[in-house]
């Protein structure tokens, strides 16, 4: 039992150091704003979350004891990460950044558009 624990320590560890690494190239790869965003806040996310999972069981398993800190860490990131991803996207697009020339769909711009025309109705 302590052997496969061992194993999903590991594996666990080493898919959040793939995912650290793949949002690392993500963000020094990819062409705007929009997407490096992306790549930060999602493959950054499931990463962190992912070694902090592989540390709680591994103090688990070697101490039995449950560590409140790597839990508080583990809720503090899936909390923040990906509304601080959210408004950090929303303040470049309100801001005028443009998208990718390259890019298929603006479907914020619709949305802006829609709002704008009814706040000048009323």
């Amino acid at each position: 039992m302590i052997e496969i624990f061992r194993i999903i320590i590991v594996a666990l560890i080493l898919i959040g150091a793939f995912l650290s690494l793949v949002a690392a190239f993500g963000v020094l790869r990819l062409p705007d704003v929009y997407t490096r965003n992306h790549a930060a806040s999602k493959a950054a996310t499931l990463g962190v979350l992912a070694v902090l999972l592989g540390t709680f069981l591994y103090f688990y398993m070697k101490d039995g004891q449950v560590n409140s800190r790597v839990i508080l860490g583990i809720v503090f990131i899936f909390v923040t990460s990906p509304v601080a991803g959210h408004l950090i996207s929303r303040a470049a697009y309100n801001s005028g950044v443009k998208l990718w020339d390259k890019s298929v769909q603006d479907d914020l711009k619709m949305k802006i558009t829609v709002s704008n025309s009814s706040k000048k109705g009323k």
